[in-house]
């Protein structure tokens, strides 16, 4: 299983030199991807925004949005070229995470329809690989991105199996992961898929002797719509050496190809902090 790690770009007040340090750092310690992670209305940075800042410093590390809330974007022409320029300007490297999201303020802000989101992105999915595919004059020309859709709803299965490379769990656990591999194992067999589909999952983590406080600092204020699933989710963090090596070896066992934590805390000692832990 390969392990990843988020870019602190969704964090408020994380500077520029904080994420780019955060860059050469994680390519260092041989960290498989680089996470960008989305929201409108909040306090972070762009995610392909950031992994072009975060590819101008880095050579080799692969560059994911996990995930893009695509059907806020509105022009998936517009989406599918920023997707192939940040592609191309890494040489390659990008991981084209996308999910319709469940933060209606998101699709308020965005002038979209939160409730057609699912039938928006599906359309915007068809586009986006036409694309791809040379239609319509739209460069750069490049090879796709990898493509992860995310999502627990049957549809999202159907979208992995048609459209996609991959499917990415959220920060849920290692049981509700499996459960959603699972299905998506199964839509890809139906489509007639070969291979199998890559399969994501996402842990937040802060380690260091404040873990507990930047982890309900951040996570109040980015789950603030609900005060319980933000204690939950703070919980949940996997804080010390113990947990974060366990968690490890749970989602390997249950069949995870790549497991990206998640950063509370902008600071790049904690690229170097936890690969002490876990490489």
């Amino acid at each position: 299983m390969q392990i990843g790690i988020g870019l602190p770009a969704n964090i408020p007040g994380a500077g520029p030199e904080q994420i780019l340090e955060w860059a050469r750092r994680a390519e260092d310690r041989g960290y498989s991807c680089l996470s960008a992670i989305d929201r409108i209305v909040f306090d972070n940075y762009e995610p392909l925004v950031a992994l072009a800042a975060a590819a101008a410093v880095t050579r080799r590390i692969r560059l994911a949005t996990s995930v893009i809330i695509a059907p806020c974007r509105l022009n998936a022409a517009l989406l599918a070229k920023q997707a192939a320029s940040v592609n191309k300007l890494s040489g390659g490297r990008l991981v084209l995470g996308m999910a319709p999201g469940g933060r209606d303020d998101d699709y308020v802000a965005s002038n979209a329809s939160y409730a057609e989101r699912g039938k928006e992105f599906d359309r915007m999915l068809a586009e986006m690989t036409a694309v791809w595919a040379g239609e319509g004059g739209i460069g750069p020309s490049c090879r796709a991105p990898e493509i992860i859709i995310g999502g627990f709803a049957p549809r999202s299965f159907r979208r992995v199996a048609r459209f996609g490379d991959g499917w990415i769990a959220g920060a849920d656990g290692a049981d509700s992961f499996a459960g959603g591999a699972e299905q998506a194992r199964r839509a890809w067999k139906a489509a007639g898929r070969d291979g199998a589909p890559f399969l994501q999952a996402l842990a937040y983590f802060s380690v260091g002797e404040n873990a507990d406080r930047h982890a309900r600092e951040y996570l109040r204020s980015y789950y603030s719509f609900s005060e319980w699933v933000a204690d939950r989710v703070a919980d949940a963090t996997l804080k010390d050496a113990e947990t974060i090596r366990r968690t490890v070896k749970e989602y390997a066992e249950v069949g995870t190809d790549e497991l990206i934590l998640l950063p509370v805390d902008p600071d790049p000692s904690q690229v170097d902090l936890l690969a002490d832990i876990i490489m």
